[in-house]
């Protein structure tokens, strides 16, 4: 059952569990946060630089350092567990069968950890240096 509370004495009041009440907090301190990192993000991305520079070459060149790649993968782990959290509750208010919630959830939980996966392989194990260095090579070739 979903915590309906808006302050954490209500919540604790309202908690059937710890973990309920933890994923409760984890909604309220993972929201803020993810409030500030995408909007770092657009502010960096969109008003910082002209949107018209950012092509292969400048997501390459900004995935080359360790530093943006966490920070993308806070992103995108931070929105899937927030996500899904919030997916849960819808689930256990609408769907009523226990088999079929069951069901349901094993299937959206398995397509958000494959998402995750494939978000941090992509990340994590991509070399965008070695693109930057065919890029200015390529770049090099040509002639105007």
């Amino acid at each position: 059952m979903a915590i309906r509370a808006r302050r954490y004495a209500d919540a604790k009041a309202q908690a059937s569990s710890n973990t309920e009440l933890l994923w409760w907090v984890f909604m309220r301190v993972s929201g803020l946060v993810m409030v500030f990192l995408v909007l770092g993000h657009i502010y960096m991305n969109f008003v910082l630089i002209d949107v018209s520079t950012i092509n292969y070459t400048y997501v390459a060149e900004r995935l080359s350092n360790t530093t943006w790649k966490i920070y993308d993968w806070l992103i995108l782990v931070l929105a899937m567990l927030h996500g899904m959290n919030g997916l849960r509750y819808v689930m256990d208010d609408w769907i009523r069968n226990p088999a079929r919630r069951f069901a349901t959830k094993a299937v959206v939980y398995s397509l958000a950890v494959l998402v995750v996966i494939v978000g941090s392989f992509s990340l994590f194990n991509h070399d965008f240096s070695k693109d930057l260095k065919q890029a200015a090579q390529t770049q090099g070739s040509v002639k105007p």
